[in-house]
């Protein structure tokens, strides 16, 4: 009994060939999370690195007070610090002056960034180099309320294909119909009519010309009274009030632009821009 008691504690004692079989995956699976971690850990800390290279350069270009926010896309990130070529990072600044606007949201995508790895692990300056950039303005309706005189409380709107064929419906101008919604707007605001302070309301076209957008009134409304119902002379002066050219200045990174639209309550300007080189490598201004 004794010897074949000790027998099976030896059995139970020595690992079984399935059981150590096992123990190796278990041991191998635990030595690639590690790695794993630790790669992620790199990973993280050489984005770290890279986003504040990029966001100090685009605050010192852009004569802004703070940095602006930065990401950077398509992770794993490694093989890109690596190569020194990052496909797309995308940049956020709020509160820009740009011309006569003070106060201007810009997103920039950068696509093609290159920055050496011995420039973001050494101590000098750093140079980042830019294939091309997409870079969108918004500007909001206080900015362009202080471009219009007479019309207080501007607010500003898109409009869609239904909604233009309501107005028609309600007695606008049945060209309204043909217009794009895509270059379309609403926007309204209180003006005095006749001595007297009147909710208007206009429907709008926006035009991009020679880097300028301009406001084009098509359709125009006091409070409950229709386009059809007002005064020829009305309609012109309600107009006017309205109509706007909207001169952005150069655009930041000098982004040509290509496109004008209404979205979330104010108005984007979206353009393109080429090869661009932030830093210590820039050309001087």
């Amino acid at each position: 009994m004794t010897n074949r008691s000790d027998g099976l504690t030896r059995s139970f004692a020595r690992p079984r060939p399935r059981s150590r079989v096992a123990l190796r995956v278990r041991r191998t699976v635990a030595v690639l999370l590690v790695l794993v971690a630790l790669a992620i850990g790199v990973d993280y800390g050489a984005a770290a690195l890279a986003e504040s290279a990029v966001s100090r350069h685009m605050r010192e270009q852009l004569n802004l007070a703070d940095d602006p926010s930065v990401r950077f896309n398509n992770f794993p990130f490694l093989a890109q610090v690596v190569a020194g070529t990052y496909r797309s990072v995308d940049v956020t600044a709020e509160h820009i002056s740009v011309g006569p606007l003070r106060d201007v949201q810009l997103r920039t995508q950068l696509r093609g960034v290159q920055v050496p790895l011995s420039e973001l692990i050494g101590g000098g300056p750093r140079t980042v180099t830019v294939r091309e950039a997409e870079g969108t303005v918004r500007i909001g309706p206080p900015d362009v309320e202080r471009l219009l005189t007479g019309v207080d409380k501007l607010w500003i709107d898109g409009i869609d294909a239904e909604g233009l064929e309501e107005a028609v419906e309600d007695g606008a101008d049945p060209a309204l119909a043909r217009i794009d919604p895509a270059t379309a707007a609403r926007m309204g605001g209180t003006v005095e009519v006749l001595g007297e302070e009147q909710p208007v309301s206009a429907i709008a076209v926006l035009e991009l010309t020679d880097g300028q957008v301009q406001i084009v009134p098509r359709d125009v409304q006091v409070g409950d009274t229709a386009s059809a119902d007002l005064p020829a002379a009305a309609q012109r002066t309600l107009s006017r009030l309205f109509t706007i050219r909207l001169d952005p200045g150069d655009l930041p990174l000098d982004v040509t632009p290509t496109k004008a639209r209404v979205s979330s309550g104010g108005l984007e300007i979206s353009g393109l821009t080429g090869r661009l080189v932030l830093g210590a490598g820039a050309p001087a201004a």
